[in-house]
């Protein structure tokens, strides 16, 4: 009936988005209602049930729109990147307060006080959005105080209107960081995760997958022009980020982590399973 992209419009037999009708098929349309991630961070399944995929992830403090809500699921779309999947309806608040910082680092712990040897009582990954509601100095490090109760050292975050201007110097900052298939956070993070999250650092919202970022990210470049820094190379399936002209940093499920290689190895070592690189793009 439709060609619209799944992944990015909530549409089903039984029910839709509102803001499709005329363009799909439905039982039923709704407008939905807005909600905020209230978790560190929320797995999006493309079925209602624990054994489903996971798509992505959404972090604390990300915006959603809910269209249904039904034993403990919610069907949601995501307002960062338009993603639409199912999450628990325990990761979500109907209202949040209006987020003043952001996570700024890997992961980074929340305090139940302002003491570093207080047992943590959750931990966030970078992006994660957050609000602040005052600062106390102890011992010499400094802690924000959150509306949502406890604290976080405060060099661990930044306002939220402020941003890096070079996305692949948090890119590097996961290096180690364990792949995760559909993961988007510091805890576990994929190939197109790495490139979302690093570039949201930069105040970029860039879509999610691989396939959407070899259409929608900066412009086409030759590969045969030399690359440079902050390039992104694309499989089928598979990106990497230039560090510089010949080394590439990426999540892949090769060393189970994110790592630096040179692009040309990398190159050597996945065509015999995927071929050779499909595109290369020079985010604006």
């Amino acid at each position: 009936m439709s060609a619209l992209d799944r992944r990015l419009n909530a549409f089903r037999a039984d029910l839709a988005d509102a803001r499709l009708e005329g363009r799909v098929k439905a039982v039923r349309f709704t407008a939905g209602e807005p909600a905020g991630i209230c978790v560190p961070v929320a797995d999006l399944h493309s079925a209602p049930e624990n054994t489903a995929g996971m798509d992505t992830q959404l972090l604390h403090g990300d915006t959603v729109r809910v269209f249904e809500r039904r034993a403990g699921w919610a069907w949601i779309q995501s307002e960062r990147d338009n993603y639409v999947g199912y999450v628990r309806e325990t990761a979500l608040a109907s209202a949040l307060p209006e987020p003043t910082h952001i996570v700024m680092v890997p992961r980074s712990f929340v305090y139940p006080d302002a003491e570093i040897k207080a047992p943590p009582v959750a931990s966030h990954s970078m992006g994660a959005r957050v609000t602040v509601r005052g600062e106390v100095e102890r011992r010499g490090t400094s802690y924000s105080a959150l509306a949502s109760g406890g604290t976080m050292v405060t060099r661990h975050l930044r306002p939220i209107h402020q941003a890096t201007n070079d996305f692949v110097s948090s890119a590097e900052q996961f290096l180690h960081t364990p792949y995760l298939w559909g993961g988007a956070s510091g805890f576990g993070i994929d190939c197109s995760g790495l490139v979302q999250l690093s570039m949201l650092m930069t105040g970029r919202c860039v879509p999610r997958d691989t396939d959407m970022q070899a259409e929608a990210i900066g412009s086409p470049v030759e590969a045969e022009a030399g690359l440079r820094r902050g390039d992104l190379v694309f499989w089928r399936g598979h990106v990497a980020i230039m560090l510089d002209a010949e080394n590439s940093i990426h999540a892949n499920g090769h060393t189970m982590m994110v790592s630096c290689e040179p692009l040309e190895q990398a190159v050597k070592r996945i065509e015999p399973l995927y071929g050779k690189p499909v595109g290369y793009r020079r985010p604006d």
